[in-house]
């Protein structure tokens, strides 16, 4: 099971990341989010040893400057959430970095829009709701592509995880369901530990 956690701030939150070995630790971009970061923040990301982990741009229809500027030589991947085209994937992609889309379901023909975008890295099945922790339909996980290319999220936690698994997900994206109680847009690092070890109890 590959783990990817989004909404994490640089300094609060990545070495714990990489000390449980998550897969990917993701940063978000998007004014609007209250997990937005500050650029000041961005850095920083260099002092890490990341190990075996990958740091990810969580981002919305991105420009050419703010990924020059930003997102290249600081993330290894850039994940898309917007309107963007086949055509944009490869464009971005052009640039040198590896590219997750995110696709929104509301429908179970929603799902093969994924075949439009078979140039980018990574496919990440999300909810409509985005950031607002919309379960995704269970019955409609058994019928997602499966395979290392193909990611889900959506109100994942450690009480689901094991149905999750076995409907056949293998790489997941969590945000939400990992942060404080009373403080959105921070994380628990308690609820993250509890997660993995989760995990890591099921696959043995």
């Amino acid at each position: 099971m590959k783990v990817k956690i989004c909404g994490l701030h640089p300094v609060r939150d990545v070495q714990i990341c990489i000390d449980l070995k998550i897969n990917f630790l993701g940063f978000v971009f998007y004014s609007k989010s209250p997990r937005n970061i500050d650029l000041k923040y961005i850095p920083l990301l260099k002092d890490y040893n990341k190990k075996n982990s990958s740091f990810v741009a969580v981002t919305v229809n991105p420009t050419n400057e703010f990924i020059k500027k930003v997102i290249l030589n600081n993330f290894d991947y850039i994940q898309l959430h917007g309107s963007e085209t086949s055509k944009r994937v490869e464009e971005i992609k052009s640039m040198g970095i590896k590219i997750i889309k995110a696709i929104k379901i509301y429908k179970e023909h929603d799902i093969d829009i994924y075949k439009q975008y078979n140039n980018a890295d990574i496919i990440l099945f999300d909810t409509p709701g985005m950031e607002k922790s919309i379960k995704f339909p269970e019955n409609l996980i058994s019928k997602l592509p499966q395979g290392e290319k193909f990611a889900l999220a959506g109100s994942i936690s450690h009480i689901n995880i094991g149905n999750i698994m076995k409907l056949g997900v293998n790489f997941c994206d969590l945000s939400s369901s990992l942060e404080s109680d009373n403080q959105m847009g921070y994380k628990d690092h308690h609820k993250i530990k509890k997660f993995i070890e989760k995990v890591n109890e099921l696959k043995n």
